[in-house]
Parts: C-alpha cells; sequence; structure tokens
C-alpha cells in the first residue's frame, strides 16, 4: 500500500468508527423523542457543528483558500444527496430502529456499503480489482451472518428491511457527494446538515410530534455533529484519495462498532454469527488496506478546481505568484501518460482495458 493512501484509509476508518456509533446512541435516545424530531436535531447538529467550524476559518484562514467553492454544476448532486441522506434516510432508520435490536441495527448498517460500492461500479463505473471484490465479499458475508435472525419471518423483521432500505438511500447519498467530494467538504455537510435538519423539522411539527426538553436536544445535535457531521467530513476526504466504492468498504468496520456499544450499554451478549463474522470482518479490511492497483495510464487533459498541493506529478502548473501548501483554483492537466500505483482519486477515474 502506498504510503500517500494511509491517511485517506485512516480518515475511512475513523468515520466509520464516529458514525458506528451513532445507531446504539440514537435508540437510546429514542425513548424520549420521536424518529423525524431526532432525525432533525442530529441533521441540525451536523449543520450548525461544521458552520461554527467554517466560520472560524474564514475569520483565521483568510489569506488563503483552501478549498474549492460549490458552483452551480454542482447544485443538483448537493440536492440529491440532501434529499436520499440526508431526509429520506434517516428518518427510515430511525423508524426502523425502534423495532430493532440496537446491535442488530449497527451491523445491517454495512449493508450501505454495498449498496455504495454497486452503484459506484454500475453507475459510474469507479473500477475494482479483484483484491478490492474478495475484500468487499468477505465484508459482506460478515454483514450477512450478524443480520439473520433465525427466529423472525423470513430471516429478517420488518425494522431490519427498513434499515437495509434506509442503507439503499445513504448508498445512493454517497455516490452524489463523490461528484462533489473535489469542493469544500465542510461546505457540503454544513449546508446538507442544515438543509436536511430544517426540513424534517419543519415536518415533525406540522404532523404534530412533541419536541423533548433541552437536555435531550442538545445531545441529539451533539450526537448529529460528530456521527453525521464530522463523519461525513472525513468521508468525503476519504473518498478522494480512495474513490466511493473502497472508501464505504473500510466504513464496513462502523456496524462492528455499533455492536461493541451496543453490547456495553444495553448488555447485549454476542452470538455465535458474531464470532464467525469477526475474522470475515477483519480479513477483509485487511485485505482493502493491503490493495495495491498500478497500470499504465493516459489522463485526459482536463481543467477543474479543487485543493492540491505542488508536491506530487499531477499538479506541476505554474502561478503569477508564489504559492506555498494547500491551495484551490481552477487549473489544467495536460494529458500525461504514466505508471505507478494509484486509486480511483479525483486525477484516476479512468476507464479500464477490460471494462
Amino acid at each position: 500500500m502506498n504510503r500517500k493512501h494511509l491517511f485517506p484509509i485512516a480518515q475511512a476508518l475513523i468515520a466509520a468508527l464516529l458514525f458506528g456509533a451513532s445507531a446504539p446512541l440514537a435508540k437510546k435516545l429514542l425513548g424520549e423523542i420521536a424518529p423525524i424530531p431526532l432525525a432533525a436535531f442530529l441533521y441540525l447538529g451536523s449543520g450548525f457543528g461544521l458552520l461554527g467550524i467554517k466560520i472560524y476559518q474564514s475569520i483565521f484562514q483568510r489569506s488563503s483558500q483552501k478549498e474549492a467553492h460549490l458552483k452551480k454544476p454542482d447544485i443538483l448532486w448537493l440536492a440529491g444527496a440532501i434529499v436520499t441522506g440526508g431526509i429520506a434516510a434517516p428518518i427510515t432508520l430511525l423508524s426502523s430502529l425502534k423495532n430493532t435490536p440496537a446491535a442488530t441495527a449497527s451491523l445491517l448498517l454495512n449493508f450501505e456499503g454495498v449498496a455504495t460500492t454497486l452503484l459506484a461500479v454500475l453507475a459510474f463505473k469507479e473500477s475494482i480489482s479483484g483484491k478490492a471484490w474478495r475484500a468487499i465479499a468477505l465484508i459482506t458475508l460478515a454483514s450477512i451472518l450478524l443480520s439473520v435472525n433465525l427466529s423472525a419471518r423470513w430471516g429478517f423483521s420488518v425494522g431490519a428491511l427498513g434499515i437495509i432500505a434506509a442503507c439503499l438511500l445513504w448508498g445512493m447519498d454517497n455516490n452524489f457527494t463523490r461528484q462533489i467530494s473535489a469542493k469544500d467538504p465542510l461546505m457540503i455537510v454544513t449546508i446538507k446538515g442544515l438543509g436536511a435538519g430544517i426540513f424534517s423539522l419543519f415536518l415533525a411539527m406540522t404532523l404534530g410530534n412533541k419536541l423533548p426538553g433541552a437536555g435531550i436536544i442538545a445531545g441529539a445535535m451533539i450526537l448529529g455533529c460528530l456521527s453525521y457531521g464530522v463523519s461525513i467530513v472525513l468521508f468525503i476526504h476519504a473518498m478522494r484519495g480512495l474513490g466511493a466504492a473502497r472508501t464505504s468498504a473500510l466504513f464496513g468496520i462502523a456496524p462492528l462498532a455499533g455492536m461493541l456499544l451496543s453490547f456495553i450499554i444495553f448488555q447485549e451478549i454476542p452470538t455465535w454469527m458474531f464470532l464467525v463474522a469477526l475474522p470475515l470482518m477483519v480479513v477483509g479490511t485487511l485485505l482493502l488496506v493491503n490493495e495495491q492497483h498500478e497500470h499504465h495510464h493516459i489522463h485526459e487533459m482536463t481543467v477543474h478546481d479543487h485543493a492540491h498541493t505542488h508536491d506530487d506529478e499531477h499538479h506541476a502548473h505554474d502561478h503569477d505568484k508564489l504559492v506555498e501548501g494547500k491551495h484551490s483554483h481552477n487549473h489544467e492537466h495536460d494529458e500525461l501518460s504514466h505508471e505507478h500505483d494509484h486509486m480511483p482519486d479525483l486525477h484516476h477515474r479512468h476507464i479500464h482495458p477490460t471494462e
């Protein structure tokens, strides 16, 4: 594994841990608040928390523009992410959590990675190596084993099916967000959080849902800031370096983190399926972390805008004045042909000969 990939891998794993904690902690809050207003305050916490960080940055980092701004062509992708991942998915998840054990719900969230990968490959033509497919298969098999409930009809409960539906919606959200991942992640998640939170709060009030006390609201907003805010920002940064499919596969450890937290909070005892699935998930994650993808490839001439530095072989353009460190601006890449270890990042979303 190229060292430059270690940082986005770490970002994906931390994002997974933060998101994995959301299911058991949100289920704990559901005893005090209905699903729709809970979804509203989770996303409002995400939006307001990151807005605070954005304001801090604008005051103390005005000397340079480090991230690219959203532009008109990005709005449609962002709107799709807000509707699918910010509104429909959390409301579906939280409604289903009421009838699903916290540990089971946490593990079912692994289907998000499967949905994201299939959409990335089939709809957006993202390349996947044989080793990556094997890793994804192991992680998926582990999630299936952990999701089976032999005492329920068809092996799944209605609540479990609802969580799978939420994962499909988040899979759409991840691929929509991938299309604008070059732009400022803080701004993307701030707009998404405030837009989804305000809409869900309006929906809750329209439906006559009661609002809880200030303490519950504060707890939900703090959880949202970390699990739906900071987590998504890290996820977007990871997608820049790894692509949507690989990032989502690494995100597959989120259910494991959620299940372990569920054991602590709800004193649930691990099942034999958990003991069988655990090594499968670990091996799958290790396969993905150690993946190497190298071949001769051609970069077509392109013009785009994203945060970058000049310490790699893709950004050798000149500036009118001296620029140091990370910065963003509209810049041109000439056609380039070379061979090196790479992932489907911003500069390597090319079609492969076997595709």
